[in-house]
Parts: C-alpha cells; structure tokens; sequence
C-alpha cells in the first residue's frame, strides 16, 4: 500500500468531484477457479476498490456518505475455520484505520445503507460491474437487474474515477518504474531462451513465473507465439523455427498492482531476413515517432493516423499499397495491416479502467470513437493527452491471410492494395514493437531505465551473446 495520506487525499478529491450522495466501491470477492474452496491465485481486487481503499483482502465494500462525510469499509472478518488454513488477518477494523477510514461494519449493514439511502431519495454512485458475484449484490442491494446495471451506473462517479487515475501522480509513476523492471526480466529472459525446436508453451511459462516472483502477477495473459498476426496469440505447444519470427507481448503487475506491457518481435533464429527487416525497420520507424509527436494537447488518435500514413507509405514503397494515401486512410486500407489502435491507458489496469467503457477512458466530448470502420474502432485511446498520462506506443505490421482473402473477395480497398503481392506475404506472421510513456511537461518518455532491446541490430547482438 501507498501512506495512509495517499487514501485519505484520494477519497477526499473523489468527494469534491461527486458532489453528493452515496459511493458504492465493491472490491472482488474471491473466485473459484474449479470448485468453491480452490480459488485462483493470485487474489485480484478490484482495481478502483484498490485505488481508494487500499486493502487487498476479498469481501470488502468501501462506503463513502458524501453529504454526512461519512467513510465505512465494510466486511466480515475471518473467522477461526479460514484462520486455520490460511492463517491470522488484520480485522476490518484494522484495515479501515491503516487507510485513514474511520468506520468499519459488518457486510450485514450494506442493506441497512442501501435501504435507508434509497427511502430518502439520495443518489447512489457505483461503478459498472463487470463479475457475475458483484452483479447480484447489486441485484440483492439496490434491486437493479443485471441488465440494467451498466446503464444505471453513475456517470457522475465514472467521470470522477477517470479523471483522477488518468494523472499519475509520482507515487504511481516509481510503481510503473518498478513493473517496469520486472517487464525487462521478463522480456530478455523470453529473449535468451529463443532457439530453435523450444515450444512456445516453455517460454511462456518462464515468462509467466518472473512475473510471479518479483511482483503479483502477470498483467494479462503472456502472447508468446510465431503466429504474430494472431492478435492474442497465446502460448501453444508447437515448436520454434528457425526462420520464423516470434512476437512476445508481455507484462507484470508489481505487488501494488501498477502494469507494464511491451511487446517485442525478433527471429528465431537469432538474424533477420532482408523480407523480415524491411517490414522491422518500418514498425521500429513508427514506434520512435511517437516519441517525437506525442505530448500535452495532443490527440492521441492524430498521432495514430500519423503513424497510419507512415505505414501505408512505406508499404507503397514495397509494392504493397498504391495509390494516394490521405484517401485510403480515409477509406480504411491501412487496417489491412494496422487493424488495432496505435495504444491505450495504462496504470492499475493493463488497459487502464477498462471496465469503465473506452469511450470514457479513451475519448471525450471533444474527441470521439470511429466505431463503423473496421481497425479504427479498435482505438482505444484517441483524446488529447495530458501531463502524468501514461499510454502504450504499440505500432504493428501484420499479414493476415484471411484478412487478405476476404478483402480481395469483396473487392475491399481494391484501389489501394496489392493482393498479388500480399499473397506472397500469408506466412510472415507480424511484428509489433511495444513501449509504455509517461506523458511530461514538454513531451514524452519511456517508462523505464532500460530498454528492452528492439533495434535490429541490439536484437541480434543480444541473442548471439546471451
């Protein structure tokens, strides 16, 4: 945990931001991986839960009564039959004081709260939930059905959330520091054990226990696979080629639950072939230009089209695209080899506040979504950036055969592509290049001491000597 201070100042801003009523923040309850006493490792909480209260612990509810300034977590404490297989926990009592809450309850009381709030007509703020369990305490609490739960969730709050955990504050930004560190070891880690005839699987699971031994946990499920125009492609037990390119996309979640996630691209093999570097070296080009675009009052969706023109350029240079570039942009011919968004928020949440909805992460009144054209409705991030933003810089080249061939049967962007010479290139798999930046003062930087490799060059350097 942060200071208690950290908390207390949190909560107090969320207050000024609300405004009124009473906030709900449900942490996770623990979740079964295949029977009710065998629960996945580690426990996750939930991460705006986390973000104001702190604790750790499953079954806890933090209650914030703005008008009566009042602050309750609430929860069980651990009774004597957990503490024989788990061992002895702080009470709920003790876990309010640690982060400067002054009242605890039983989870009983929540009726009480829900009840005597709803009969005076005061407004009550909760987050959309995104677990079954949650759904029906809600359910249980409020009587809003599942169904009916996102749309009935507090915009008032959701706004509030965004804004605050957006701004990383310097705390948060040593936290993404040291996950940082932890994505290193894991990423050089996968990068020396590349070679020839070891299963994905392997590199994988090696990847996967880093994570585990120096943090809390991976920060979403490791991609590991020679297949890298498969999005998430995860571990598999085939074998490596030598020849192919592998992409490893990668991250961990330090104990405080703060993410990194990079991705890198290298061969098999150890060496590049000329076909692998000419489509590298322009993946590597777009990835280094953001560092030159990206800063405060920026859109972060222009600085993906202006990475979409760099790569539709540079594949006209190779005989896969024609014609003129701000009309296919326009048209959507770039997503035949970029169909994601150049990147997302990143924080406490690999995608940061995911669960929050895009639209109000990612965008606002200024900036929309394009939710209609294939490959920009997957950008995740498009508003102006802003000082202690922290996003992915994640430009791709991918070849994706069936992408290929359903667009060529529909006659999709035939102006603007090549299919023939597409064709040639249904097995190169992808390359995607991925960093984390910390939005500055006067532009931006990478998040992290050292740098994971990704020149072709320091690629095979790193191979052939490790």
């Amino acid at each position: 945990m942060f200071s208690k201070q950290t908390y207390i100042n949190r909560r107090q801003e969320l207050k000024k931001l609300v405004g009124t009523g009473v906030v709900i923040l449900f942490g996770n309850n623990e979740s079964p991986a295949n029977f009710p006493a065998n629960g996945y490792y580690p426990f996750r909480q939930d991460s705006s839960f986390l973000y104001f209260f702190g604790q750790q612990r499953d079954g806890l509810i933090g209650v914030i009564d703005i008008d009566n300034d009042i602050e309750t977590l609430v929860g069980d404490d651990i009774d004597i039959d957990d503490i024989v297989w788990y061992g002895s926990v702080d009470s709920v009592h003790d876990m309010a004081e640690q982060v400067g809450v002054a009242n605890s309850a039983p989870m009983k009381t929540m009726k009480t709260i829900c009840n005597d709030a709803m009969r005076n007509h005061r407004k009550i703020h909760f987050l959309p939930p995104y677990r079954h369990d949650i759904m029906i305490q809600i359910f249980d609490l409020l009587g809003i059905h599942p169904n009916q739960q996102k749309e009935s969730a507090s915009m008032d709050l959701i706004k509030a959330v965004v804004k605050m955990r957006s701004t990383k504050t310097q705390e948060e930004i040593d936290e993404l520091e040291r996950a940082a560190v932890i994505g290193y070891k894991m990423h050089t880690t996968a990068m020396r054990l590349t070679k020839p005839g070891v299963t994905e699987k392997f590199i994988g699971g090696q990847v996967d226990g880093i994570a585990n031994s120096y943090g809390s946990m991976v920060s979403f499920p490791t991609i590991f696979s020679q297949h890298g125009e498969i999005m998430h492609g995860n571990p598999s037990m085939a074998e490596l080629q030598s020849g192919r390119l592998v992409l490893c996309d990668a991250g961990a979640e330090t104990i405080n639950h703060y993410c990194s996630d990079n991705t890198r691209t290298y061969p098999v093999n150890g060496k590049f072939t000329d076909r692998q570097l000419s489509i590298y070296k322009v993946v590597e080009e777009c990835h280094d230009q953001v560092l030159q675009l990206a800063r405060p009052g920026v859109k972060y969706a222009d600085v993906h089209f202006a990475i979409c023109r760099i790569i539709f350029n540079r594949m006209k240079e190779l005989g896969l695209a024609r014609g003129n570039t701000e009309d296919a942009i326009a048209e959507g011919a770039h997503a035949m080899f970029l169909p994601h968004g150049l990147g997302h928020m990143m924080g406490m949440d690999v995608h940061d506040m995911e669960s929050l909805d895009q639209i109000n992460v990612g965008f606002d009144e200024e900036t929309r979504p394009n939710l209609e054209q294939f490959g920009t409705n997957c950008l995740r991030m498009g508003r102006r950036l802003e000082e202690g933003f922290v996003v992915t810089d994640e430009p791709g080249i991918y070849f994706i055969p069936d992408l290929i061939d359903k667009w060529r049967a529909e006659n999709h962007c035939a102006d603007f592509l090549n299919f023939d010479e597409l064709d040639k290139y249904k097995d190169f798999g992808g390359i995607r290049i991925e960093d984390d930046v910390l939005i500055t003062k006067d532009g931006c930087r990478f998040i992290g001491k050292d740098r994971i490799p990704y020149h072709p060059q320091d690629v095979e350097e790193f191979m052939k000597n490790n």
